[in-house]
């Protein structure tokens, strides 16, 4: 799998799988190590995490919107996050920027969508749940 841009429909939307498992991995030395953030503050927050990553873009940049359910311990409260990206690759295939906007909602274990055991990818996301 080619690592530089532009990326042709499959190899984007296989991309986006491989990021979206390994996030769910919580294995913050995985995910820092594809991704160079900081995994541990988010997830010592987002405890529970769980994400659904879909692409709608190609070449140079790479366009994702998420959504993502996570339990506040502090709070003690379940949230879903809708969440937009987009980021854009140099020649060599590093990441040049990323942009991100999301917004969060508060939820009860009975509205949420994935559940463990819950393959995220099953999950139909329709009208009913934009």
């Amino acid at each position: 799998m080619s690592l530089v841009p532009p990326f042709t429909q499959e190899i984007a939307q296989k991309k986006v799988k491989i990021a979206q498992d390994l996030w769910n991995t919580m294995d913050p030395a995985r995910v820092i190590e594809a991704y160079q953030i900081l995994a541990l503050q988010k997830w010592a927050k987002e405890t529970q995490y769980r994400l659904r990553e879909n692409y709608f873009h190609l070449r140079t940049i790479r366009s994702l919107y998420f959504r993502y359910e996570w339990y506040d311990v502090k709070e003690k409260s379940w949230y879903r996050t809708y969440d937009f990206e987009d980021w854009t690759f140099a020649a060599d295939g590093c990441m040049q920027k990323r942009q991100m906007s999301g917004n969060d909602l508060k939820i009860t274990e009975d509205e949420r969508w994935f559940k463990p055991g819950v393959d995220v990818n099953s999950v139909e996301i329709g009208p009913q749940r934009w």
